[in-house]
């Protein structure tokens, strides 16, 4: 069995900011407007990858929340497991695995100082543009005018051994080292008992998933700003990265 582990935004879906072409379906309704997209052929390899759930299992893994992820149909049925909240909460058929999030909150305990120093440092950020969030009591979110010289600031404030500082786009995360992507595909492995692991992905959330991982799919922007081992491989920008994703997992098969 190989288990596929997939970022969602921007790695398999796009946003309707994001010019994928023509033909295209959305995936994904907030207050009845259509803002994300996949396209027609990102689609039919979809469908050819759920074909062979004897031998592919795919597991979406993002930071999005439980509703967040669950606004998301891609057409393929419901899929039997995802891990969202960054790897926090795992869901199984669609509900949430209580077991799980438990043990994601103990390995994250020796992060909760930082959290909560974080949380006292963006609530007086006068670039904070947002609420200021603690999704689960797992990772702090919020949005920022100046995100780059906000995570700045930050990490030169929190403890670096128990937290990342990241930025996308306009938001900015804090997040226990311990609930890193990479650590939710090495606790999924054991879980399931994978012989294979396979991920993709394209932001930096995304860089220790990658690594984890037995063939790591990196988004080409994402592979010239890290440099990553022998077992993490470079998309070509000439074609749309979900593509190129969806047709490496099916040449394994």
């Amino acid at each position: 069995m190989i288990v596929f582990h997939t970022d969602l935004d921007n790695t398999i879906i796009y946003s309707y900011k994001h010019d994928i072409g023509a033909d295209k379906r959305c995936v994904e309704l907030y207050h009845d407007r259509e803002i994300s997209y996949i396209t027609g052929e990102t689609y039919r390899l979809l469908k050819q990858v759920r074909v062979k759930e004897q031998q592919v299992m795919i597991v979406p893994t993002t930071t999005r929340t439980i509703e967040q992820y669950q606004r998301i149909d891609l057409g393929i049925g419901t899929v039997s497991y995802a891990l969202v909240c960054n790897g926090g909460v795992l869901l199984s058929d669609g509900r949430e695995d209580e077991e799980w999030y438990r043990g994601s909150l103990e390995r994250i305990a020796g992060s909760r100082d930082a959290l909560c120093k974080a949380l006292i440092l963006l609530e007086k950020e006068p670039r904070r543009n947002f609420e200021l969030r603690l999704i689960r009591e797992l990772f702090v979110f919020t949005k920022c005018e100046e995100p780059e010289a906000v995570v700045c600031d930050l990490r030169k404030c929190l403890d670096a051994k128990a937290v990342d500082v990241f930025h996308h786009g306009v938001k900015v995360y804090v997040v226990p080292k311990a609930l890193s992507k990479g650590n939710a595909v090495q606790r999924f492995r054991e879980y399931v008992g994978a012989a294979y692991v396979i991920a993709a992905g394209d932001s930096e959330f995304d860089c220790s998933m990658l690594e984890a991982a037995d063939l790591g799919i990196a988004a080409p922007e994402l592979a010239r700003a890290y440099l990553f081992s022998d077992k993490v491989i470079c998309a070509p920008a000439e074609k749309l990265f979900a593509e190129t994703v969806l047709g490496t997992v099916l040449a394994h098969v």
